[in-house]
């Protein structure tokens, strides 16, 4: 879950998709890797005093099992992160394959899960190269406003990259339109452009703005348990159908 501008939904995305793949059979690991922590505070996961991802990545902790968090939520499991990681971009950088980090880590535990998706932070740097790296496909969550459009041609750009250089499987799953006003013109002009622009690699489902999300987040449950017949809960259910048809989530 790849974008490097903040607040476009990478997070509630991330915890929605998968609260709702798990809905539809699927186990589900969630990979908190923003140092701001978001993802593990938005259900829950207390990440002060416990070992969290950046200790795998340093190496101080080597079983990744033991870091893992279960959720509430039977099947929906947590990799958390805290403040501590945005000291490993500094300290990887000297490090051999600094690149494979995070692919060493979760190396232990893929056959534990059906699905592990990564919430980067919103950045272009080597955390987020560590995640395109060890994914086997990227989807860019995009707000429907303008300057959010500009900043994907440099993301596609970068994934090209690392597909080029580092990990020839990565695919780009689809871009998925969030906080989507339908009664606005600027919002419908953005989503005609991106359909225009990449085709069938725009998720059909666009996800509606909504307080439900905050709210949700402050509940830290997802917005599929906290309101489930919602319109925002019924769209994300739509996106996991979409992405389990295209391979995303088998």
């Amino acid at each position: 879950m790849c974008n490097q501008k903040g607040g476009v939904g990478k997070t509630t995305t991330t915890v929605s998709l998968g609260a709702a793949l798990v809905e539809y059979g699927r186990r589900v690991l969630l990979v908190d890797f923003d140092p701001q922590g978001a993802l593990s505070a938005s259900l829950g996961v207390q990440t002060m005093d416990d070992p969290t991802i950046y200790d795998l990545l340093m190496g101080t902790v080597k079983d990744t099992r033991s870091v893992i968090v279960p959720s509430l939520i039977q099947d929906l499991d947590v990799l958390p992160a805290n403040i501590d990681l945005s000291a490993a971009e500094l300290q990887l950088v000297n490090e051999v394959a600094r690149e494979q980090a995070l692919s060493r880590a979760l190396r232990q535990v893929t056959g534990d899960y059906d699905v592990i998706l990564v919430d980067c932070q919103p950045s272009l740097g080597l955390l987020a190269i560590n995640a395109l790296t060890a994914a086997h496909g990227v989807l860019i969550p995009l707000e429907a406003e303008y300057f959010a459009l500009r900043g994907v041609a440099l993301l596609v750009e970068t994934v090209e990259k690392v597909q080029d250089r580092l990990n020839p499987s990565l695919e780009l799953d689809g871009i998925l339109i969030t906080m989507f006003d339908s009664r606005t013109l600027h919002a419908r002009e953005v989503s005609a452009r991106v359909r225009e622009a990449f085709g069938d690699k725009v998720f059909d489902t666009v996800i509606p703005r909504t307080v439900k999300f905050p709210d949700a987040s402050v509940a830290a449950r997802p917005i599929t348990e906290f309101a489930s017949s919602h319109p925002a809960a019924e769209a994300y259910r739509r996106v996991a159908r979409e992405l389990i048809s295209r391979g995303g989530a088998p």
